[in-house]
């Protein structure tokens, strides 16, 4: 992993974590939280927030996007008391020759790669209110392919739901389905300044400003 240039305190739910700033391009880095790192509480704790905070949307099966989504989807579909969960794959495997597919490119991986979806799954999501869960939704770029790929196969999706948002980027991206987004937290992303260190940036505002010569 790259060297961390900092550090940035997370509220999730009920928890704090600690954070390590990874650089991603040129003068900006992110708050990077891998939730397989935290620990199974953790998991347990903040998929068990998460479902009590989408339980009045009346979902009927959770869905998640491979790999870090799922430990979520796991605790979200037992506190709302379900028994099965759909997870959209990012790897060919020998059973998705046949797979539905869609485009997507993540924040954290850079490269264009394709959601799968199992036509074995049809019948899990047809017709069916859809909890969409992640661990962060920054860009939107996931989520938005997602929520294509689930209204493709004719999933209803009714809520999205992340342990945090970062910054704001994801609402352009998402427009109207921005109002189905429901988090337990939310963390900047960090530009930085002409001092060398990293400054909090949670809208294009914050860097037009900075942007700007000082009077």
């Amino acid at each position: 992993m790259v060297a961390p240039v900092g550090s940035y305190t997370a509220i999730v739910g009920s928890q704090q974590r600690h954070l390590p700033l990874i650089p991603i391009a040129e003068g900006l880095a992110i708050a990077l939280l891998i939730t397989v790192d935290h620990g199974v509480a953790f998991a347990a704790t903040a998929g068990s927030e998460l479902g009590e905070l989408l339980r009045s949307y009346r979902p009927e099966i959770v869905a998640s996007v491979a790999t870090m989504g799922i430990p979520i989807a796991i605790e979200v579909t037992r506190t709302l008391d379900l028994d099965d969960y759909l997870i959209l794959q990012k790897t060919p495997k020998i059973h998705l020759a046949d797979a539905i597919d869609e485009p997507v490119k993540s924040i954290t991986t850079g490269a264009t790669q394709r959601l799968l979806f199992d036509r074995a799954r049809l019948d899990v999501v047809v017709n069916k209110r859809v909890a969409l869960v992640d661990d962060v939704v920054s860009t939107g770029a996931s989520i938005k392919a997602a929520l294509s790929l689930l209204r493709r196969v004719g999933a209803d999706p009714v809520a999205v739901g992340a342990l945090v948002t970062e910054a704001s980027e994801w609402r352009d991206t998402l427009g109207d389905d921005a109002e189905l987004v429901h988090a337990l937290g939310a963390i900047p992303l960090f530009r930085r300044g002409p001092d060398g260190t990293y400054h909090e940036e949670w809208s294009a505002d914050d860097a037009a400003s900075e942007a700007l010569p000082a009077p």
